[in-house]
C-alpha cells in the first residue's frame, strides 16, 4: 500500500507499507516523477508487515508514479494521494499496469476493483486451489455444495476478523499449515480410495470448515498486501470475498466438466485418474511444507 498525503503545498508525506513473505520483502518499489526530491526514510516493522515513511517535494500535477518490479509479481498495490482540501484519489496498480498517471482525470473509486482482486487471488493461488481439489476427490456429488460452502464459510469468517478487527497470525506458519492441509486431503483421498473409511470422507464439511478457518487468514495476508479503502472496508471485502467464491465456483466446474469428459471419453479411468490426482496433489502439498517450514523454522 502507497500512500502520500500533501502536509504543505507540494510537500508529501509517502507511507510504503509491505507484508513480508517467509520474513522478506517484495523487491517493489514506488518511483515519482522526475521532479520530485525525497527525503531521508525511517522504516519500522508492524505484524508481519514493514512501514517505510518519508517525504517528497514537488507538485503530483503530471507525470507518474509507478511500482518499480510489480510487472515481475503477482500482486496488487493500493495507491492513495490525499491534497491539502481533503481531495483524495485512489488507484490499484497491478502487474499488467504499475503505473499511476498524474495528468489523467481520476476514476471512480477502486472498491469495485476487490471483486477482480479476489477472483485473481483464488485463481493464482494455486494452494487454495489443490485444498478445493483435494474435497472434490472426497466428496460425493450430492455433499459437494455443503462442503465447499462450509470452507468458504469459514474462510469468510477469519478473513473478516483479520481485516476489520486486526485478529492475526505470523504468515509463514500460517502459509505452512495450509500446505499441510492439503497434504492431510490427498492422504485421506488416497485411504478412500483402498477403501478405508475416513473422518473426512464422513464429515466433509467438518473439516473442510476446520481448515477453511486457517485458509482466512492466508487470504488476509494476500488482502493486507494492498489494503482497504477507508470508509468503504466492509463492501470492499465483501466483494473480494465474492472474488474469491466466483473463483471456487469457476474452478470446480472446470474439474467436474474435465472429470466428466476424460471418464466419458476412457471408460474405466476413473479410479487411475483420482489416484494420480490424490498423488499430485499430495507432492504439491508436501514440497510447499517442506519449503515454507524451512523458511522460519
Amino acid at each position: 500500500m502507497l500512500e502520500l498525503a500533501e502536509t504543505s503545498p507540494k510537500h508529501h508525506a509517502v507511507l510504503w507499507k509491505q507484508p513480508l513473505r517467509d520474513g522478506r520483502r517484495l523487491r517493489i518499489r514506488p518511483v515519482f516523477p522526475d521532479t520530485c526530491v525525497s527525503g531521508p526514510a525511517t522504516l519500522e516493522g508492524v505484524g508481519g508487515a514493514v512501514i517505510e515513511r518519508w517525504e517528497i517535494t514537488c507538485a503530483l500535477d503530471s507525470g507518474q508514479i509507478r511500482i518499480d518490479g510489480l510487472e515481475r509479481t503477482l500482486t496488487d498495490v493500493f495507491v492513495r494521494i490525499t491534497d491539502l482540501e481533503g481531495q483524495t484519489r485512489t488507484q490499484v496498480l497491478r502487474p499488467g499496469d504499475p503505473q499511476l498517471d498524474l495528468a489523467a482525470e481520476a476514476t471512480g473509486l477502486p472498491v469495485f476493483a476487490y471483486l477482480w482482486i479476489g477472483l485473481e487471488h483464488i485463481l493464482f493461488g494455486y494452494d487454495h486451489l489443490l485444498f478445493v481439489l483435494g474435497l472434490c476427490l472426497l466428496v460425493r456429488p450430492v455433499q459437494l455444495i455443503p462442503t465447499i460452502t462450509a470452507f468458504t464459510l469459514a474462510h469468510s469468517i477469519t478473513l473478516g476478523l483479520a481485516t476489520l478487527n486486526g485478529l492475526t497470525l505470523p504468515g509463514p506458519p500460517v502459509e505452512a499449515v495450509i500446505a499441510l492441509s492439503i497434504v492431510l486431503l490427498a492422504r485421506e483421498a488416497l485411504a478412500l480410495q483402498a477403501g478405508h473409511d475416513t473422518l473426512i470422507s464422513q464429515k466433509p464439511w467438518l473439516v473442510a470448515f476446520g481448515f477453511g478457518l486457517i485458509h482466512g487468514f492466508g487470504f488476509a495476508g494476500a488482502l493486507s498486501e494492498i489494503g482497504l479503502p477507508p470508509a468503504q472496508e466492509f463492501w470492499a471485502l465483501l466483494l473480494f470475498n465474492l472474488g474469491v467464491e466466483l473463483g471456487q465456483i469457476l474452478f470446480v466446474s472446470l474439474i467436474l466438466a474435465l472429470a466428466l469428459t476424460l471418464w466419458r471419453l476412457a471408460a474405466g479411468s476413473k479410479g487411475l485418474s483420482k489416484l494420480t490426482a490424490s498423488y499430485a496433489i499430495g507432492t504439491f502439498g508436501m514440497l510447499w511444507f517442506i519449503e515454507r517450514a524451512v523458511g522460519f523454522v
